[in-house]
C-alpha cells in the first residue's frame, strides 16, 4: 500500500505541475513526438566489434577502439534523410555505457578512445537543431541485473544513478525508450526493477521526458501498458497496424541487417528505403506513428557509404513536413504493478480447458472463458489484507460479448460494492479501464454482464 501511495503522490505532483502551466500535457508530448514522423536509431558500442550483438557480458572493454570516430557524420547522414532526431542505445544488454559514468568501469572512458561519445552526439544534434532519444536496456548481463540473478534494491538504485546521470548532465532529452525489461529476451518483470518506481524517478528529473518500454508484442494495441508511446520493434515481428491504430505510436527497424555493425555491412543489400517509405513511413506516419530506422556505424566510428547513401536517398524521394494527423484522445498509460498477477483465484463455471487462472497469468493470448449457461459469471482474486485498490483493467478475448462489470472488495469477511463499469456503444476496443477511489481490499471480486452469456477474458489488471 505505501508503494502505491508513494507513486501517486508523485504522479500528482507532476499532473499539478502541468495544470500549473509549468509543463506540457502528455497528450500534447505524445501529438509533438508524433510530429517528428522520422528519426535515425543508432546502435554503437562492444557489440559492433564482436560478431553478435549480445556480446560476451565480459568482454573487455578495450577491444572498444573507433579510430576516426565522428558524430557529426552521423547526424549530417540522418538530416540528410529528414530526420528530426537520433535515438542512440546508450547502454544495450551487455551493459557497456556510451557516456562518462561513475557508476561503473565498464564504459567508453576506459578504453583506448577514452572519450564521451554520448556528449559528443548530443552537442552535435543540438548545434543541428535536431532532438535527443535515449535507448537503455534494463537487462544488464554484465551487471548481472537478470533473471538468473537476485533482484536487489542496490541494483534498482543502480540504475536510477545511471539515469540520474544521462538525464541531468545531456541537456532534454526527447524521450526514454527502455528494452530488456518485461520481454521475453529479458525476463525481468516489472516488479523485480519496479516500473513506478522508474518512472517516477525519471519524471522527477524530466518530467517532459517521455517513456516507452519496448513491449508492444506482449500488450494489447487499446491501451497504454507501462509506456506513454506504443512500442514495436518490427524486426521482432511486432508490426504495427497501419488501418486500426489509434495510439500514438514508434516502430523501429534495422536498415541493416542487425542492429550492431557486422563486418559483412559494407558490401551487404540493405533493405530497401523506397520500400520503407512507401509502405511503412508513410502509413505509418498517417496511423499516428513514428518511424526510427537504424544506421549502425563501423568499428572506425564513421556510417558506411552504402548506409550513408541509402538514407540520402530517403531525403530526395520523401520530405519530412511535420504535423500530418492530430492524435486521438488516448487512455492513461497503466504504470502501477498488476497485483493480481499469479494470486490465488476463483471463479463461476468454466470448462478444465478455460479455467480462472488464465485471466491472471500475465499472459494476454490465453483467456479464462466463462460457461455461456452462467448467467452472472464472477471471478475473484486473493490479496494480501487491505491491499489498496485503485484501478480494474479488463482485457476481453476474442468473440467476447462483455457489457460491464461490477467491481466488489472485500474487507474483514464482508463484501461491498465499490463500483460498476459499462461498455458504452462507442466502444469497440477489448481493454476496460476502471478507476476509482483508492479502497482497501483483502480481496476483489467481479461481476460480469455479457450479451448472450458469452464471456471471455484474456486478463484482469488490479492496481
Amino acid at each position: 500500500m505505501k508503494r502505491f501511495f508513494t507513486t501517486l503522490i508523485v504522479l500528482m505532483a507532476i499532473s499539478v505541475m502541468v495544470f500549473a502551466g509549468e509543463g506540457k500535457s502528455l497528450h500534447q508530448l505524445q501529438q509533438e513526438f508524433v510530429d517528428l514522423r522520422f528519426g535515425m536509431f543508432v546502435h554503437f558500442g562492444l557489440p559492433t566489434f564482436q560478431e553478435a550483438d549480445w556480446t560476451d557480458p565480459d568482454l573487455d572493454a578495450s577491444v572498444f577502439n573507433p579510430t576516426r570516430l565522428d558524430t557529426r557524420q552521423w547526424v549530417e547522414t540522418a538530416r540528410s534523410a529528414g530526420c528530426k532526431f537520433i535515438c542512440v542505445s546508450v547502454k544495450h544488454h551487455a551493459g557497456f555505457c556510451m557516456w562518462d559514468t561513475a557508476t561503473t568501469d565498464y564504459s567508453v572512458m576506459n578504453t583506448p578512445l577514452g572519450r564521451d561519445v554520448l556528449k559528443e552526439l548530443t552537442d552535435a544534434l543540438r548545434d543541428a537543431g535536431m532532438q535527443v532519444m535515449f535507448h537503455f536496456s534494463i537487462l544488464d548481463t554484465h551487471h548481472r541485473i537478470r533473471a538468473t540473478q537476485p533482484f536487489t534494491p542496490e541494483k534498482t538504485e543502480f540504475i536510477k544513478s545511471q539515469l540520474r546521470e544521462l538525464l541531468t548532465g545531456y541537456g532534454p532529452v526527447n524521450t526514454i525508450m527502455f528494452d530488456g525489461w518485461d520481454a521475453p529476451w529479458g525476463r525481468i518483470s516489472y516488479s523485480d526493477v519496479s516500473f513506478p518506481e522508474i518512472y517516477s524517478y525519471v519524471k522527477s528529473l524530466q518530467p517532459e521526458c517521455l517513456v516507452m518500454d519496448l513491449n508492444g508484442a506482449k500488450y494489447p494495441k487499446e491501451a497504454l501498458f507501462y509506456s506513454e508511446i506504443s512500442c514495436y520493434e518490427q524486426g521482432a515481428g511486432q508490426k504495427i497496424s497501419a488501418e486500426d491504430n489509434r495510439l500514438p505510436a514508434m516502430s523501429c527497424y534495422p536498415l541493416q541487417r542487425t542492429w550492431f555493425w557486422k563486418e559483412s555491412f559494407p558490401a551487404d543489400e540493405l533493405k530497401d528505403v523506397d520500400k520503407i517509405v512507401a509502405d511503412n513511413i508513410i502509413p505509418y506516419n498517417n496511423a499516428y506513428c513514428t518511424y526510427i530506422l537504424n544506421a549502425a556505424p563501423n568499428r572506425e566510428g564513421l556510417i558506411d557509404p552504402n548506409a550513408v547513401e541509402a538514407m540520402r536517398r530517403i531525403g530526395r524521394i520523401w520530405k519530412n513536413t511535420g504535423h500530418i494527423v492530430d492524435i486521438p484522445d488516448a487512455p492513461e498509460p497503466i504504470i502501477d504493478i498488476n497485483i493480481a498477477i499469479g494470486r490465488s483465484c476463483d471463479s463461476s463455471w468454466s470448462d478444465d480447458a478455460d479455467i480462472m487462472d488464465f485471466a491472471n497469468d500475465d499472459n494476454f493470448r490465453t483467456c479464462w472463458v466463462s460457461s455461456p449457461k452462467v448467467a452472472n459469471p464472477w471471478w475473484k482474486v486473493e490479496l494480501d489484507r487491505k491491499t489498496a485498490v485503485g484501478m480494474i483493467v479488463v482485457t476481453e478475448g476474442e468473440g467476447s460479448k462483455m457489457s460491464g462489470y461490477t467491481v466488489e472488495v472485500l474487507n474483514d469477511g464482508v463484501w461491498r460494492s465499490v463500483v460498476s463499469y459499462v461498455v458504452s456503444p462507442p466502444e469497440l476496443g477489448r481493454v476496460h479501464i476502471c478507476r476509482f477511489e483508492p479502497v482497501g481490499a483483502d480481496a476483489v471480486r467481479l461481476r460480469f454482464s455479457a450479451v448472450d452469456n458469452i464471456l471471455s477474458v484474456a486478463e484482469i489488471g488490479v492496481y
